[in-house]
C-alpha cells in the first residue's frame, strides 16, 4: 500500500478482517490507533475513509505487513472463486475476472458461502443425494458437505495461529523446565501426577491397528511401539491438551458458529494437535531458532527433538504479532497424488477440489527418498514461489505391510525466499521458476506433457491426424 498520507482509502472489510484475526474488539483497535471506536465502526462499514497514515501505524503497532495487507486473503479469495466459476456449470456466464476480485475484496464472506455451496453441490455430484441434506435441515442441523474442508476453512481463517493455545504451551514448558530430549519422561511424570493418567508404550500385536488409545476406565494412554520419539512426545502432549486446554479449544470451537457433530469433533481434535505441536515447539523458543538457522529444517528437527514433518507444520503457524516468521504454506501428499495436508500462513492457491500439477517435484521425492529438492515454481499468472520437498516415513508398519511414504512440501513467495538456507546462492530475480498450474482441471497451459486432462474453461480439440505432445488439445477461446 502506498505511504501517502493524504491518500484516503474504503477498505472495510479488509480491515475488518485484520481486526478480527488479531483478536480485537472495535474498541481495543482504536485505542490501538488512537482513533474513536465510532470511527473504527464506519471505516468497516466502508463509511469513512482510512489514510494511509492509518494503515502505516497499524502495520506498525501489530507488525503487519502491509503487502500481505493488501493482497494475502484477497488474492486466495479471488483464487477459491476462480477456481468455483471455472466449473462447466458456469458457462453461460460472462463473468470477468475483475469483478471476482472485486467480490473477493468487498464479500469475503459471500466467498465463504459460496465456497461451501460448491462443495456441497460437488458432493452430490459424486453420488450424496440432496435428499439426505433436506431430511437433515428437516430435523434442524446442519448439513456439511465435508466436514474436513469445513475445519480446513476455519484454520485458514484463523491464519493457522491459535494465540490462547500458544500461551497455554509455552507455560506448560516453563512449568516443566526441561530440554527436547526430556520432554516425554516429563509429560509422562505431568500426567501421571496431575490427571492420574499412566503411559504405557504396548507391543505392536496388543495395539494391532492402532497407535495411541486412551482408556479412560483404567486412565491409561497406550501407545504402540511402532510410534517414534517425537511421535510418543507429540500423543503426549496431545493428551494434555485435551486434559489442561479444554475450555480454551471449546472457545475457539464455539466462536467457529454452528458446527455438526462430526466437524466438531474434528475442529477439536485439530485443535488439540495444535497445541501438541506448540509444545513441543513453543512459539518464542521455536520462531527465534527458526531465523537464526534460516529456516533450517532438518536442524531445526534436532533441537526439538521433532520430525521433519512436524517442523514443516509448525512453520506455517508462526503469525504471532511482533515475532512473525516467513509465511510459509505446506502440504503432504501420497505417492497416488491425494493431497492428505494443506495449510497456508501465505497467499498460494491451494485448489480445494482436485490435486496438485505433476510438475511440482514435491512428488519426485518419491524417487529420490533421501534428498531434500528444492525448485522456484511460476503459476500461469506469474507468481513465484520457492519450494523445498522431502518424503517421509510414518510410521513404521509390520511386514508384510506397505510402509506408507508421504512427500511434504514446503514453500514461500518468491520474496521471501532469501531468509532460507536453501536458497543461499541463488539469484532468485534471474533463476527460472518451473512453470506448473494449480491442477490440471484449472490450468490453460498449453502443450503441458504431464496433463492429465484438458481445462474445464476449454472445449476439447479432437483430431484424428495428428498427436499432440500433450494428450489433450483444446481451444484457445474460452468457453462462456
Amino acid at each position: 500500500m502506498p505511504a501517502d498520507s493524504g491518500k484516503k482509502l474504503f477498505v472495510g472489510p479488509r480491515f475488518r478482517r485484520i481486526r478480527q484475526q488479531l483478536g480485537l474488539s472495535q474498541t481495543q483497535i482504536a485505542e490501538g490507533l488512537g482513533i474513536s471506536p465510532s470511527y473504527v465502526n464506519l471505516i468497516e462499514r466502508n463509511q469513512r475513509p482510512v489514510t494511509a497514515q492509518i494503515l502505516l501505524r497499524l502495520a506498525e503497532t501489530y507488525d503487519l505487513d502491509l503487502r500481505d495487507l493488501a493482497t494475502a486473503d484477497e488474492d486466495r479469495f479471488f483464487a477459491e472463486l476462480n477456481e468455483i466459476f471455472s466449473d462447466p456449470l458456469f458457462r453461460q456466464i460472462d463473468l470477468p475476472k475483475q469483478e471476482l476480485r472485486d467480490l473477493a475484496e468487498l464479500c469475503p464472506g459471500v466467498t465463504h458461502a459460496l465456497q461451501r455451496l460448491y462443495a456441497a453441490y460437488t458432493e452430490a455430484r459424486r453420488g450424496e443425494t440432496l435428499v439426505a441434506a433436506q431430511m437433515a435441515d428437516r430435523e434442524g442441523s446442519q448439513f456439511e458437505a465435508n466436514p474436513i474442508e469445513r475445519i480446513r476453512d476455519l484454520i485458514e481463517a484463523n491464519r493457522n495461529y491459535f494465540p490462547e493455545l500458544e500461551t497455554a504451551a509455552e507455560n506448560l514448558r516453563d512449568e516443566l523446565n526441561v530440554p527436547a530430549e526430556g520432554l516425554f519422561a516429563a509429560l509422562t511424570a505431568r500426567l501421571r501426577e496431575k490427571h492420574s493418567i499412566v503411559t504405557r508404550v504396548m507391543p505392536v500385536d496388543v495395539m494391532r491397528e492402532t497407535l495411541r488409545r486412551f482408556d479412560r476406565h483404567r486412565r491409561q494412554l497406550l501407545i504402540s511401539e511402532l510410534v517414534d520419539g517425537s511421535g510418543r512426545s507429540f500423543q503426549l502432549a496431545l493428551q494434555l491438551g485435551f486434559a489442561e486446554c479444554g475450555a480454551s479449544i471449546d472457545a475457539i470451537v464455539g466462536r467457529a458458529g454452528p458446527l455438526d457433530d462430526t466437524a466438531r469433533r474434528l475442529y477439536r481434535i485439530t485443535l488439540a494437535n495444535y497445541f501438541a505441536a506448540a509444545a513441543m515447539m513453543p512459539y518464542q523458543a521455536f520462531h527465534s531458532a527458526a531465523e537464526a538457522l534460516s529456516y533450517d529444517v532438518h536442524v531445526l528437527a534436532q533441537r526439538f527433538n521433532a520430525g521433519f514433518e512436524q517442523v514443516c507444520h509448525r512453520l506455517t503457524t508462526l503469525q504471532r504479532p511482533n515475532a512473525r516468521g516467513v509465511p510459509f504454506f505446506m502440504l503432504r501428499v501420497d505417492n497416488a497424488g491425494n493431497v492428505s495436508k494443506r495449510f497456508s500462513s501465505g497467499t498460494f492457491p491451494f485448489s480445494k477440489f482436485g490435486g496438485t500439477c505433476p510438475l511440482w517435484n514435491v512428488h519426485s521425492t518419491f524417487d529420490t527418498p533421501d534428498r531434500l529438492l528444492s525448485q522456484v515454481i511460476e503459476l500461469p499468472d506469474g507468481t513465484r514461489y520457492f519450494s523445498i520437498a522431502q518424503m517421509v516415513r510414518r510410521p513404521v508398519a509390520p511386514h508384510p505391510q506397505p510402509q506408507p511414504r508421504f512427500a511434504i512440501g514446503l514453500g514461500c513467495e518468491i520474496r521471501h525466499a532469501s531468509k532460507l538456507v536453501y536458497a543461499a546462492g541463488m539469484d532468485l530475480e534471474k533463476v527460472e521458476g518451473t512453470p506448473i498450474g494449480v491442477n490440471c482441471r484449472l490450468c490453460e497451459r498449453e502443450n503441458c506433457s504431464q496433463r492429465a486432462e484438458p481445462p474445464i474453461t476449454r472445449s476439447l480439440i479432437l483430431d484424428e491426424t495428428t498427436r499432440r505432445v500433450s494428450s489433450f488439445a483444446f481451444s484457445n477461446a474460452r468457453e462462456l
